[in-house]
């Protein structure tokens, strides 16, 4: 149940996601041109609405970074980190597939490489290794101590989902002008490696130069926000 949940999530997560993106950014959909506000309001739905999703099917991390940040501070079981982590890579990979099948036309009708590329992963508006990793870490830290402050707030569980939404829209305007804020190894992988492996017209390559920031960078700021909130909590 929790592998499907995880798959299932993640897989909806990346439809979502990627496809606001899509919408925005390749030619000749009636979205074309909205603009990062539809970028970072439509990641953050997608991100919500999974998580009310499978929520009660994983505890809905979709996220690897989510899960070994909560390994490595005793909140889930280090047995399950793995099979979580392909459930999330697996359903990010179909989602990107999905985004490829439902825009198909479109990608022969956009011609600039790098904007199809953004459309299944992201990349840095400008390329500077250190703050494009210090922005990733930052974020992903924001996200995760909101994500285990949820418990000892006692929210209603049923704005748990809405608040991660929120936080990912805030991360969103407040940092993700730099990166395009992945905050999730499986997210920016899983559909790189789709850009990689799909019949795409018009692809340029995957800029695999750049693909370790958003798959390393999250998962230190996962544990990095992780070991903060926990330190914060012992010293209340």
């Amino acid at each position: 149940m929790s592998f499907i949940g995880e798959l299932l999530g993640t897989l909806v997560l990346v439809l979502l996601g990627d496809g606001v993106v899509s919408a925005v950014c390749l030619k000749n959909t009636k979205a074309e041109g909205s603009g990062w506000i539809a970028i970072v309001l439509g990641w953050g739905l997608a991100v919500a609405i999974p998580v009310y999703m499978v929520g009660f099917m994983s505890g809905a991390h979709l996220n690897p970074a989510v899960t070994i940040a909560l390994a490595l501070t005793g909140g889930f079981p280090w047995a399950q980190v793995a099979p979580y982590i392909i459930a999330q890579m697996l359903g990010a990979m179909i989602g990107a597939t999905l985004v490829f099948l439902h825009y198909y036309p479109h990608w022969k009708e956009t011609k600039d490489a790098p904007t199809i590329l953004g459309c299944f992963a992201t990349g840095p508006a400008i390329r500077h290794t250190w703050s494009n990793v210090l922005g990733e870490i930052l974020g992903t830290a924001v996200l995760v101590m909101t994500v285990m402050s949820l418990g000892p707030n006692k929210l209603s569980s049923g704005f748990g989902p809405l608040i991660v939404g929120l936080v990912v829209i805030a991360v969103g305007f407040g940092l993700g002008g730099t990166t395009g804020y992945a905050l999730n190894p499986a997210r920016d992988l899983g559909p790189r490696l789709m850009h990689a492996l799909l019949p795409i017209p018009n692809k340029g390559d995957s800029d695999w130069s750049y693909a370790w920031i958003p798959v390393i960078a999250p998962i230190i700021g996962g544990a990095l926000g992780a070991f903060i909130y926990q330190m914060i909590l012992s010293g209340m």
